[in-house]
């Protein structure tokens, strides 16, 4: 049978000392644990640390976007070498993966990237992905390595997507672990401080959003402290960190690529009777948008936002936002086709 499927994401903190150093105590663990959870699943590590690794061969380093791409062309050797290092006792290989955003939007790309950790899974090696910071301005403005393993959780189809932090999990305001979240709705995600760490760019926030994400498309996503003892293996059993359960999802593989791997190119803000007409699955007429906030090309993907400024949908467009300006007339134009638009 086909092994399931489990992406694992450990962040700057997680896997660095306060000095931002590479902590080979988490790593050798990493490799012990993952090389227990091998024998049953297929395993993706997302792992970031380059630039954490890097940073301290640049003289004065202060973090501007040029330091930041050099201190990651220097770390991620040293990153896939510790990683190689400590996984070598198990008899397992890995491999890196520098990817960045096209490598989702353009559906071919993203086949053949499947196809190669799928190569790689057969030959008993195990992808190690993270951003390619060097040459990647978009991902360091805009993201992180949670979106990063998102994607690739959804587009993969994992069964689960575990998130380690330098925290024991999400927090409640007495500073205690919240051990499940059934939705994750603006209550949760209140849950979040807005505070990160020195060395990553993401934090709580981004991690509640992108669980957000995985659930809705029926992922079970766990945020967990990684310097708890078998972090890993109780995360996957649910015996540690915070627990973010599934929502029940019918959404094509294809489907589920176009709401989370696609480049969202614009924006459109609807009324309520066309809300109304996707909720029942129908596709979005021209007659039904009240403005459009940013535009877009025919083919490309844009947000469907409803009266209260709330994203709704992802849809492809099956004609540009600039031509549809011009017409008088839209009460039959066909915005976007109802296969092509994802509820969120």
């Amino acid at each position: 049978m086909k092994k399931p499927i489990i992406v694992i994401k450990f962040g700057s903190a997680s896997i660095t000392t306060a000095e931002g150093e590479l902590d080979e105590k988490v790593v050798k663990d990493i490799a012990k644990q993952v090389a227990v959870l091998h024998q049953k699943y297929n395993i993706v590590l997302v792992s970031s640390g380059a630039v954490a690794a890097g940073k301290k061969f640049i003289p004065k380093y202060a973090g501007t976007l040029i330091e930041r791409k050099a201190a990651a062309a220097i770390g991620n050797p040293l990153l896939l070498q510790t990683y190689s290092r400590y996984f070598e006792p198990y008899n397992l290989a890995i491999a890196q993966s520098l990817c960045e955003r096209h490598h989702f939007s353009n559906r071919s790309q993203f086949l053949q990237l499947k196809k190669t950790y799928e190569e790689l899974w057969k030959n008993n090696i195990i992808p190690v992905a993270n951003e390619n910071d060097v040459v990647s301005n978009m991902e360091l403005k805009f993201s992180d390595n949670d979106e990063l393993a998102t994607l690739i959780a959804v587009g993969f189809g994992a069964e689960q997507l575990l998130f380690s932090t330098s925290v024991p999990g999400v927090l409640d305001e007495k500073g205690k672990v919240v051990p499940e979240i059934r939705v994750i709705d603006k209550e949760a995600l209140s849950l979040a401080r807005t505070d990160k760490s020195s060395v990553g760019l993401g934090g709580m926030t981004s991690k509640l959003n992108f669980a957000r994400l995985a659930t809705q498309m029926g992922i079970k996503a766990v945020i967990f402290g990684i310097r708890t003892e078998d972090g890993i293996l109780k995360s996957l059993k649910g015996e540690t960190g915070t627990v973010c359960h599934p929502q029940p999802t019918k959404i094509s593989s294809r489907n589920k690529w176009l709401a989370s791997g696609s480049l969202i190119r614009g924006s459109v803000q609807v009324d309520e009777g066309a809300q109304k007409a996707l909720e029942k699955r129908r596709s979005l007429l021209a007659v039904g948008v009240k403005s459009f906030l940013s535009d877009f090309e025919s083919g490309e993907v844009f947000q469907i936002v409803n009266e209260k400024n709330i994203v709704i949908a992802v849809a492809k467009a099956k004609i540009d936002s600039k031509t549809l300006k011009t017409i008088e007339s839209r009460q039959n134009i066909e915005l976007a086709h109802a296969d092509d638009i994802v509820l969120l």
